[in-house]
This record gives structure tokens, sequence and C-alpha cells, in this order.
């Protein structure tokens, strides 16, 4: 599909510039121009194809629609709405808060605040797109299962009063559908687009960059002697570390891609890329202002133990 794009970076940095696909340099920036390039021009195209889609399907609709439904079901729908809307785990907590106030229970909440990170359309795409449709599946199919079963956990455990703001009835919410022209649904999925391109572009630069630095001066005997292997706590190790840094897919995906290539199992490099997309320390302070410390420790420790389940799964049928 990028065969072009990789001839074309290749005839830049080794033709143009005169580095040879023998240096450190040359295989770096060869990467950093070919996967920044990629993912960026994936992005603008899923994003707006995403949000042109779910401009057929608005938020509000989407809350009033989950709220009437039963308890499991409305988990199920929660996180599958949570693959359609391409947020990172701090844009998804205004939504996240819009169905507290429509009263929708608080385990369905945390399902879709589970989702959204962890299994949008960017992250099926950027998977399909380096590990194949078989681990894209297997990873989506987990996050969705992940994202339902802590949210029923959650949900069993009576926390509301852990929620600090004032949750007010609404009644009986009406949902007024407005008729766009379809130039219109068009001119809008584009600058919404634009606004989430401006807001993650710099992640993709700084995950390209670190994932160009690994690949091209990083020996894999390294990675391969402290992360790779399959050691019992290569994955605990990896969504430990993984839970205190911020990213997104895009930003985090380039990385896991040269950590597998350097021997890290799959299941392990999964486990951190969940880590880091679902949880983080920015949502865990941003959270805080509407949630007790108590409430954030058991969904991190939910969602964290999940994860951690994840990657030995993987490890073991990979």
């Amino acid at each position: 599909m990028f065969d072009w794009l990789d001839q074309a970076s290749a005839w830049f940095v080794f033709d143009t510039l005169g580095t040879t696909d023998e240096s450190h340099f040359g295989v770096a920036l060869h990467f950093f121009i070919y996967d920044t390039i990629k993912i960026l021009l994936l992005l603008l195209n899923i994003i707006y194809i995403v949000t042109l889609l779910r401009s057929y399907f608005p938020v509000e609709k989407a809350r009033v629609y989950i709220s009437g439904k039963h308890k499991v079901i409305g988990h199920v729908l929660a996180a599958v709405f949570g693959v359609i809307t391409p947020f990172c785990s701090c844009s998804a907590i205004p939504l996240f808060l819009g169905f507290l106030q429509a009263r929708i229970p608080l385990g369905v909440t945390f399902s879709y605040l589970i989702s959204a990170p962890l299994s949008d359309a960017v992250v099926i795409a950027l998977l399909l797109s380096l590990f194949g449709w078989k681990i894209a599946l297997l990873y989506v199919g987990i996050g969705l299962l992940i994202a339902i079963f802590a949210g029923l956990i959650i949900g069993e455990m009576n926390l509301e009063k852990e929620v600090l703001i004032e949750v007010k009835p609404l009644g009986d919410v009406e949902y007024k559908e407005q008729k766009l022209l379809f130039k219109h649904r068009l001119k809008e999925a584009w600058k919404y687009t634009v606004d989430i391109f401006k807001k993650i572009y710099l992640y993709v630069f700084i995950g390209v960059g670190i994932g160009a630095f690994i690949h091209g001066y990083v020996p894999a005997e390294f990675i391969s002697k402290y992360a790779g292997g399959n050691a019992w706590y290569t994955p605990l190790v990896a969504v430990v570390m993984g839970i205190p840094m911020y990213s997104n897919a895009a930003g985090i995906l380039p990385l896991i891609d040269v950590l597998t290539d350097k021997g890290m199992l799959l299941g392990t490099a999964l486990s951190f890329m969940m880590a880091v997309v679902a949880l983080s320390l920015p949502e865990a302070l941003i959270l805080k202002r509407v949630l007790s410390w108590k409430l954030i420790g058991i969904f991190f420790s939910v969602v964290g133990f999940g994860i951690l389940l994840t990657g030995y799964l993987f490890n073991a049928i990979l």
C-alpha cells in the first residue's frame, strides 16, 4: 500500500542526501520520514471518514439510546461506541462526563472511557498496516472485553458516592435530529479532522522519533536482553512502565513496531501500548476533579489487571 512512500523516502535519504543503508543515521532517518508521512496520511483519512460517518449518529442520540438499554447491553454499546470516537484517554473525558450527567450507570460510562482510547478506528487501521488483520481483530476484541468487564466490575461495586460532581436528574431527554446537507457534513467533518489532527500530530513526531532512534541506534541484543524473552515479569514491567506515560495509539504504535522487531514479545509490547493509551497520569489528574482517588485507583487497578492478562495471553498464543 505504501511501497511508493518507502521508495521515495529511501531515494531522498540514501540517494539525495548521500547516506547509506548501513549507517545508523541513514536507517533512522529513513524510518522517521517513511513512518511519519504514512501515519499522518492514515490519520487524516481515517479520522475524516469516521467523523463523516459519525455525523449520522450524533453523540446525543447515542447517549439517549444507551441510557434506555439493559445493563449488560449498555456496557456493550458503550464499548462499541468508544471504537468510533477517535479520542485519547484525556479527550474522552468530556463525553464521559456527559454520560454521567445523562444519569447513565457509572459502570457503563467507564466502559466507554476505557474503550475510546484503547480500540478506536485509528488503532485498528495502524494495527492492520503494521501487524495484519489477525492481530488487529484479536487486539480490538480483547480491548472491547476489557472495557465491558471492567465497566461491569466497577458498576457492581456501588461507587456512585465517589463521584464528586453533582449529577442532576435530566428527566425525559428528548433528542431532535438536525438534518444537514451532505456538503455541510463534509465541511464539518474536515473541520473536526483538522482540529483532532492538530492535537495529536506532535505525538506522532515524538513517537516516531523515539522509534526511529531505537530502530537505527539501539542494538537488537540490548532490547532482547532487558525487555525481550519469555520471562514471567516482562508484561508486568511493561504495564507498570506504561501507566505513568501519556500518548495516543498514533504516537506509540511506531515504537511498538520497532520494539517487536528488536526482540520484544508482541504481548509484552501491546500490553505496554495499552497501558500508555488507556491509563495515564494526566488522565488521573483530570479525573481527580470529578472522581475520588478511591474510584480512580479502582479504575486503574481493574483496567491494569485486564491489560496485564492480555499481555500474558498474547505471549502464550502468538
